[in-house]
């Protein structure tokens, strides 16, 4: 079973393409910290913009990286099953055992289809790699139905875990439910994680986590408190993780226009690749259509760590003492922000 802490790795990026440099430094930082694992190319990666022959890259150069120290999800979803087949094919023959298929976005097939035309042909495909959907209706406009989750698993047991992100507990009890106590609920979005694997009906035995970028020693010390049954200590962490995990997925900033005020969304991952050039770990742009924050919602991440700097540092002492940073100064010196904002709206 899926159990503790698995890093959604952000992709860093150079002018000229991804980091292969600062990607293994990631890598290495993510097993000097004690991870269960890490997630290559999910959409915190950049799935969506890397082009096939970087994104198949990607993984394979991370597998080799962390070969027999950690495990190693490849993300290899997409809106086309046909892609999708390629991609799995590229990630199983580099040695990768797990991969994670986000529901086809924009596209927006039904449960059924799915369920019939993405899952199970992959499933069908490759036979002794592990399947974990990823059902994350906000960003993909469609969502695979507990019930169909539970069909799949059942005539194919390689589907055998799932990254719940929808925000709805009620659905995550379904699938609880329908799919029994074998198989592995992960939590999606890092401020539910506790809730999740609390919750006696549900029982997430882990995250797959975009906070842990920066943080991943802490955030597997949560997972692994919480499945030990030391729930004070785990809940203790997480509400250490908070300010992170309210922060750096969605920055959301009223900005004010030549006609009148707006919403403005920075979205994963924008906020926490913004978090961590800000720190000075590898990471670079994000691609377009993605591009910059504003400065307020550069303030609210900074203001974030601030707080986790100074209510728990040791939280921070792990990235600190692999990058040879000073986390405190970074912070508290503007220097680091600049180019990271719009200038104007």
């Amino acid at each position: 079973m899926f159990s503790g802490c698995y890093t959604a790795l952000i992709t860093p990026m150079t002018e000229k393409g991804v980091d292969y440099e600062g990607l293994e430094r990631l890598v290495e930082y993510q097993i000097y910290s004690g991870v269960s694992g890490i997630l290559a190319v999910g959409t915190t990666g950049e799935s969506p913009t890397l082009v096939w022959e970087e994104h198949s890259k990607v993984i394979e150069k991370v597998h080799s990286i962390a070969k027999g120290r950690c495990m190693i999800i490849g993300g290899t979803g997409s809106n086309s099953t046909a892609e999708t087949m390629l991609g799995t094919k590229h990630a199983v023959e580099s040695g990768v055992e797990a991969v994670l298929l986000v529901d086809p976005y924009y596209n927006g097939p039904s449960s059924l289809e799915i369920r019939r035309e993405y899952l199970e042909p992959i499933a069908e495909a490759f036979p002794k790699t592990k399947i974990i959907p990823y059902i994350i209706p906000g960003r993909t406009g469609t969502q695979l139905s507990a019930q169909d989750l539970a069909i799949a698993h059942k005539k194919y047991p390689n589907i055998c875990a799932v990254k719940e992100a929808t925000g709805d507990l009620e659905n995550m009890k379904l699938i609880r439910k329908f799919c029994g106590k074998d198989f592995a609920i992960m939590s999606g979005d890092d401020d539910k994680t506790f809730s999740m694997m609390t919750d006696p009906d549900i029982k997430a035995s882990g995250v797959i986590s975009v906070v842990s970028n920066v943080a991943p020693k802490a955030v597997q010390e949560m997972t692994d408190y919480i499945n030990k049954g030391d729930i004070a200590n785990g809940e203790k962490l997480a509400k250490a993780l908070q300010p992170l995990f309210e922060t750096l997925v969605t920055v959301r900033t009223q900005e004010e226009t030549s006609y009148g005020m707006v919403t403005c969304r920075a979205r994963n991952p924008l906020a926490i690749k913004t978090f961590m050039n800000i720190l000075g770990v590898p990471s670079g742009k994000v691609r377009q259509p993605l591009g910059k924050m504003t400065k307020k919602g550069i303030q609210v991440i900074i203001d974030a760590g601030k707080k986790v700097l100074k209510d728990n540092p040791e939280i921070f002492k792990p990235l600190g003492d692999f990058f040879g940073i000073d986390v405190e100064e970074r912070l508290n010196n503007e220097k680091y922000t600049h180019g990271l904002y719009y200038t104007e709206y």
